[in-house]
């Protein structure tokens, strides 16, 4: 299941955000989407993991908690490529 994660601080790095994940279960890839101009995060990106449960367990329990002084939301991504609230 890929999900978006918004709201990020954009000091936060690719390994922190995978980590963030991982205590949910294995993750496929983790994507922290970078302004091609500064280098720096643009405050989202996508987590995959392939286990259904795991990912629901991930988006239940990190949807609006702090990390790193910014409240992040965590959203399921359709394979379409559209969001769920």
């Amino acid at each position: 299941m890929k999900l978006l994660v918004r709201n990020l601080d954009r000091s936060i790095t690719e390994e922190e955000l995978k980590n963030l994940f991982q205590k949910y279960g294995t993750v496929q890839s983790c994507d922290l989407v970078m302004d091609k101009n500064s280098g720096q995060s643009k405050g989202f990106g996508f987590i995959e993991i392939p286990k259904v449960g795991h990912a629901k367990a991930a988006l239940k329990n990190l949807n609006n908690t702090t990390v790193g002084g910014s409240k992040i939301r965590v959203k399921k991504v359709d394979p379409d490529g559209s969001q769920n609230p």
